[in-house]
């Protein structure tokens, strides 16, 4: 029985919403939304709320909450992290897990382009990592996800290549900007279109790509959700039940100032107590903005 977690979802407003106001198009019941994680029954309740990591349940709520609670009964880890493969010019592959807060970048290095000549970067999952160790003591992760489900305001040619080309087609968009020809659009995206590009913000507002406006033409925490195939620099062994071997721990946040922009710990130990203190400034979904 406890093998098969159980996940029930409502937006709490049953169609059709008549006499109902709709705010943006976007039907939920905020004065009653609750989401439940009862680990000791393997299940999950979410009422009230269409935003993705509350509707999704197979993300965070399963992936990583109740498989947190599944992995210290089993003896393994569930961890907020991505999965990358950087191979350097000898053709020497290492998998590195990343722990960042969300919105703090996860995505574009799990897809990050190399700047530097002949280093090769690979993709098996830009947000969870399910981690245990075999026979032999390795450490092995896998991504327990399908697919990607990205910040879009941010997110252009220049900052992540391969996410945009993941946009292209079976993908799903929320809160982002619409032009007028039915293209997406966000913040970053400018340089893509021409300034007279007529679009309509997430609130519904009419203006175009070049016209300043009061609130950002896509909500700070719009998404985008696509299939993890579409990436064009997905691992071959991103679905490999075995896992990848993992040799590099990083972890990160959005610091502004204070601290060094990159440094390495002198020991595992030491590792462990620098992940332990990381900070980071709030995201747009946790100030409910």
């Amino acid at each position: 029985q406890n093998a098969f977690v159980r996940c029930l979802h409502s937006i709490g407003l049953p169609r059709p919403h008549e006499g109902v106001k709709v705010i943006n198009n976007w039907p939920c019941n905020p004065e009653k939304t609750i989401i439940s994680h009862i680990p000791d029954d393997r299940l999950i309740m979410s009422f009230g709320s269409g935003y993705g990591g509350n509707s999704l349940l197979g993300k965070k709520c399963f992936a990583l909450r109740i498989a947190s609670r599944i992995a210290y009964d089993e003896g393994w880890m569930a961890e907020h992290m991505l999965i990358m493969s950087v191979t350097n010019p000898k053709g020497e592959e290492k998998f590195v897990c990343a722990a960042f807060p969300s919105a703090c970048g996860k995505t574009n290095m799990a897809m990050l382009t190399p700047s530097l000549p002949d280093w090769k970067v690979m993709c098996v999952g830009d947000d969870i990592a399910w981690m245990r160790f075999n026979d032999k003591g390795e450490l092995r992760a896998i991504n327990p996800e399908a697919g990607f489900f990205g910040v879009a305001p941010g997110t252009n040619h220049k900052t992540n290549p391969n996410a945009l080309e993941c946009c292209m087609k079976n993908s799903v968009l929320t809160n982002v900007a619409e032009t007028e020809d039915g293209r997406f659009f966000w913040e970053g995206l400018e340089s893509e279109y021409k300034p007279e590009t007529k679009l309509t913000t997430w609130l519904g507002e009419k203006t175009t790509v070049g016209a300043k406006t009061a609130s950002p033409k896509a909500h700070p925490n719009s998404r985008f959700c696509c299939p993890a195939s579409q990436c064009p620099i997905i691992h071959p062994k991103w679905e490999d039940p075995a896992g990848v071997p993992v040799s590099v721990f990083m972890f990160g946040g959005r610091r502004p100032e204070g601290i060094p922009l990159v440094y390495e710990a002198r020991t595992w130990k030491h590792g462990v107590m620098i992940g332990a203190q990381v900070k980071s400034e709030a995201t747009a979904a946790a100030e409910f903005k």
